[in-house]
């Protein structure tokens, strides 16, 4: 299940996107991360392709995310050793738990706490309540293992597009008002931002884990 080595990822900022890496890689160090996965649809790449480059038109340096999903954690740092039993103790929290439908249509500007880089997000409208309930189980998991438990008053959402940067000036106001109405304004809106949560997933370094929901 695991490589020889235990060595994380190495890091280069060439590869990704110039980012500045909020804790140094260090060996058998390895950046952890839980989340709700999110499939993009044609449809959803369809919307994309009408707010980003709206978007852009505000902070030409904006690029669309690759993957998309909904943090239920902080990226914290685990020791290679300890990653199987971390796996464990989420699954063993995550069984009791049923899958859910959320709507996330709100367009929302968010930065990273260092204010290095600045996301154009779809905040979640309802569905709130489960996230919370997750959220409490993903945060005694990292209690067990002295990690940082997620934000206080959390906004769940789903981040669309990135750059290096605060650029929250540019983008709140008129930009974020013209986004939300692409949004509101699409065709279906109502029936793709509606989404169907079917399993947890937690990132370890290169390596991906899932925890289907009931």
């Amino acid at each position: 299940m695991f490589p020889g080595t235990e060595e994380g990822p190495e890091d280069d900022s060439t590869k990704h996107g110039g980012r500045v890496r909020t804790f140094p890689h260090e060996r058998g160090n390895w950046a952890t991360h839980v989340y709700v996965p999110y499939e993009a649809k044609e449809e959803f790449l369809d919307l994309l392709d009408v707010l980003l480059p709206h978007a852009q038109t505000y902070v030409p340096r904006l690029v669309r995310m690759k993957v998309f999903h909904l943090s239920l954690s902080q990226s914290v740092v685990l020791r290679h050793h300890w990653i199987l039993p971390f796996v464990q103790a989420l699954k063993a929290r995550m069984t009791s738990f049923h899958r859910f439908f959320f709507t996330a249509n709100q367009v929302k500007i968010y930065t990273n706490q260092e204010k290095t880089r600045t996301f154009i997000g779809l905040e979640v409208t309802s569905g709130h309540a489960q996230f919370l309930d997750l959220v409490s189980e993903v945060d005694r998991v990292m209690e067990e293992f002295n990690l940082t438990t997620f934000y206080q008053d959390p906004s769940f959402h789903l981040s669309l597009a990135w750059c290096v940067g605060d650029a929250r000036l540019q983008l709140e106001g008129q930009c974020l008002q013209e986004l939300q109405a692409i949004v509101d304004g699409f065709e279906d809106a109502e029936v793709l931002l509606r989404v169907h949560t079917e399993q947890v997933r937690c990132k370890s370094g290169n390596k991906f884990f899932s925890m289907p929901l009931k």
